[in-house]
């Protein structure tokens, strides 16, 4: 967990211990504080199970309706559960196959270093089912336009892209190149094991497409 994060959840503590208590507040039971916690974990653990990138604190707050400092905890909450750290339940605390980790400013779900290879491998050969033409249509636009983020790729192709995108980076055709620093959007390309499939040395070998198109040379280079 980074320095900026544990600052901001310390700085959401000590605003809570500082405000003074009203009565109804006071009548709260810590049950009930509890229940509310785990009712919080529960609706940020479903976004993130459905996130295509880093969410910040604010987006999250915003999207159940919470207070800050309320997500901030609740996402350090959901870390050490993860991890295995869990202090609502120490009696369960497994480490997870997968990881809640802060990228470009937000956090996102990931599948643990550990058992990046076992899910390559399973993947590429336990999942062995041929794209549809939506995903070969999206790859075709990132293999050529790459680097690439996902809405760059839906205003080519008219279309939301976000469970289509998913798909090839779990095939492992493509891959998250880097993260704009100014927009936080991913910036996609493809890997060498597109090559590999293809049958190609390089993505020079790839066809030029100008002369597929309708009218003009230069029609697919306008799209953008």
């Amino acid at each position: 967990m980074t320095t900026d994060f544990r600052n901001t959840v310390d700085q959401a503590t000590d605003i809570r211990s500082r405000t003074p208590q009203t009565h109804a507040a006071a009548s709260v039971s810590p049950a009930a504080s509890d229940t509310a916690a785990h009712a919080l974990d529960r609706q940020l653990e479903a976004v993130f199970m459905v996130a295509d990138e880093p969410q910040s604190i604010v987006h999250l707050a915003t999207a159940v309706g919470r207070t800050i400092a309320e997500v901030a905890a609740s996402v350090a909450r959901l870390v050490a559960d993860f991890d295995g750290n869990s202090s609502f339940n120490s009696s369960e605390t497994v480490r997870r196959g997968f990881e809640l980790r802060e990228v470009a400013g937000g956090w996102r779900i990931y599948v643990r270093a550990t058992h990046d290879k076992l899910v390559t491998d399973f993947v590429l050969t336990q999942n062995p089912s041929r794209l549809s033409q939506a995903a070969l249509e999206t790859l075709a636009v990132i293999a050529y336009k790459q680097p690439i983020s996902r809405g760059q790729v839906a205003s080519i192709r008219a279309v939301n892209v976000d469970s289509v995108v998913r798909t090839l980076l779990g095939r492992g055709l493509v891959t998250e190149a880097f993260t704009d620093s100014e927009t936080g959007a991913i910036n996609y390309a493809t890997t060498d094991l597109l090559l590999t499939q293809l049958g190609i040395n390089s993505l020079d070998e790839l066809p030029h497409l100008s002369p597929l198109l309708d009218g003009g040379t230069d029609g697919f280079e306008d799209l953008l």
